[in-house]
């Protein structure tokens, strides 16, 4: 049985708030292989730090700048943000981000959800992270 096609237009998609706080506009869905999203977060933000329980992601920056805080295994680094850079976060690890606060805009992120991104409240976990969360 085959999936029928999809589009999606970013500007029309809804704007929920992800459990680190950012601003996210869900996409499209493959059933059981993966979802696609746009994360913002406004220069100056910085995000909850969290890890999530059952998905991993693939992320590219298409605009703005600011750095990635990530941590598995004992090891630890914060990768530097800008357009055309792509991370990944594989399952389990911890991570939390932030928008440069002297950028022209937002820090814009398409990300790949593998799978799709669950709904549950138990999906992102709570961590210890670098920085201040300022968002809600």
């Amino acid at each position: 049985m085959h999936q029928p096609f999809e589009s999606a237009e970013t500007a029309d998609a809804p704007v929920v708030t992800a459990p680190d706080g950012a601003e996210v506009r869900p996409l499209l869905v493959l059933d059981g292989r993966g979802s696609l999203a746009v994360f913002e977060l406004a220069p100056g933000q910085v995000t909850r730090a969290v890890s999530h329980a059952t998905v991993q992601e693939l992320w590219q920056v298409v605009a703005g700048r600011g750095e990635l805080w990530r941590r598995q295994d004992g090891r630890s680094e914060i990768h530097r943000l800008t357009p055309g850079t792509a991370v990944s976060i594989p399952l389990g690890t911890a991570f939390q981000f932030r928008a440069d606060a002297d950028a022209d805009g937002p820090l814009r992120i398409t990300a790949v959800t593998m799978p799709p991104w669950p709904g549950t409240d138990t999906e992102a976990r709570p961590e210890e992270g670098p920085w201040k969360a300022t968002v809600r």
